[in-house]
């Protein structure tokens, strides 16, 4: 497996694979291509049809019209066979002859791949890539989770961690200071900061609860907005692990040191299922995406609270295999509906597969490695309408 930072990447939403990934690939291409007179970019299936609510064409009109006047193709009814996330770029010089043509594909994460490269298969740096393996090796030697990470990612992975960790915070203090219209059309208000004053009036776990969804909302409401994030796993997702690892800061004096160290068990748990299936909506719905944000929080949380290695991974697996199925099907294209009040429940279910999983002895029998791979299987049968091409479901039936 590689590192876990192709998990935790800082960037601006509102999508890391309808966004982030289009934009660096705009980077790559304008760097070959300088002298160019004028551009031209095709956007292929997913991508075109969810483009404009992603705000793929800014991302990437931002990049070349530095240079170059743009034209951005829409073709949402073609999907290219290496994956739904297709670009095609193409420069030309003054005399409208063509410099350079270039196929490349998004596909998840702000990650990027074709059939020439694929950044997915960057240095190896993890000898293990399946929880039953890396479980093994933690209840062989003593050690946990995170101990795994720093023994393969090295010291240096503290400081990148840390740099996430901050990114995380700032964003729910800024969306909880943010007020308005989230730009895009559906008209929704921002509503993180009403949350949280309204879960300050209850006390006990009603308050805490409140406090999570305002924290999720936070972060997920920034991202809707283009704001700094963090992916984890992805744009979409990105409100869940900042609100339970916030939360668990807040209320019981969790040290940044041990916030750090259940980052990294996050990141390993996220990095196993972008390694052994995949991270991206357009792939396999939003399984991908905000199951494997619970999942990730979920561990995070268990081992905050002193979990064995068994238990923190019943825990993910439980954070995973109830959100199996899960589609994603964003009214008008936008990170919005369900996506945000989604990331709010998600957060809130990471805390309760903590709590059952704390309950037992981590002993069960459906195991974490299964799950990944259903949920891969399961992305593959589901029908492209319901993964991120907003043709179905509540983009569809939304009025």
């Amino acid at each position: 497996m590689e590192s876990i930072k192709q998990i935790f990447r800082i960037g601006h939403g509102p999508s890391s694979s309808h966004t982030m990934g289009p934009r660096r690939a705009a980077l790559m291409f304008l760097e070959r291509n300088k002298e160019a007179a004028r551009f031209q970019v095709t956007l292929y299936g997913s991508l075109a049809a969810t483009g404009k609510g992603h705000m793929t064409d800014i991302a990437i009109l931002e990049i070349l019209e530095q240079v170059a006047p743009t034209t951005i193709l829409w073709e949402p009814k073609i999907t290219l066979p290496f994956h739904p996330n297709g670009m095609f770029f193409k420069a030309f010089d003054k005399t409208d002859e063509e410099l350079e043509s270039w196929y490349v594909y998004s596909i998840g994460g702000g990650t990027l791949a074709n059939e020439e490269f694929n950044e997915q298969q960057t240095e190896k740096i993890y000898d293990k890539h399946t929880i039953r393996d890396i479980q093994q090796w933690c209840e062989k030697s003593g050690y946990s989770y995170w101990e795994y990470v720093q023994e393969c990612e090295g010291n240096s992975i503290w400081e990148y961690l840390a740099e996430v960790w901050k990114t995380m915070q700032e964003a729910i203090e800024r969306g909880l200071e943010s007020e308005g219209i989230i730009p895009g059309g559906l008209g929704i208000r921002r509503k993180s900061s009403d949350y949280l004053i309204r879960a300050k009036g209850y006390e006990g776990s009603v308050q805490g609860r409140g406090k999570v969804y305002a924290y999720a909302l936070a972060v997920s409401e920034e991202n809707a907005c283009g704001g700094k994030i963090v992916t984890a796993p992805t744009c979409g997702s990105c409100g869940v692990l900042p609100a339970v690892l916030y939360h668990l800061r807040e209320s019981r004096d969790f040290t940044d040191s041990r916030i750090l160290r259940a980052l990294a068990t996050a990141g390993l748990f996220g990095n196993v299922v972008r390694t052994n299936a995949s991270v991206s909506g357009a792939e396999v719905g939003c399984q991908g995406e905000i199951g494997v944000a619970c999942a990730m929080s979920a561990a995070a949380a268990n081992q905050l609270f002193g979990g064995s290695p068994a238990q923190i991974e019943y825990a993910a697996e439980m954070g995973l295999e109830h959100h199996l199925g899960l589609t994603c099907d964003p009214v008008c294209g936008l990170v919005q509906i369900p996506c945000i009040e989604r990331n709010a429940f998600a957060a809130a279910r990471a805390l309760d597969a903590n709590t059952f999983s704390t309950f037992s002895d981590g002993r069960h029998r459906v195991s974490f490695d299964q799950v990944v791979e259903v949920m891969r299987q399961t992305g593959k049968d589901l029908p492209s309408l319901y993964k991120e091409t907003s043709e179905g479901g509540l983009a569809k039936h939304y009025e």
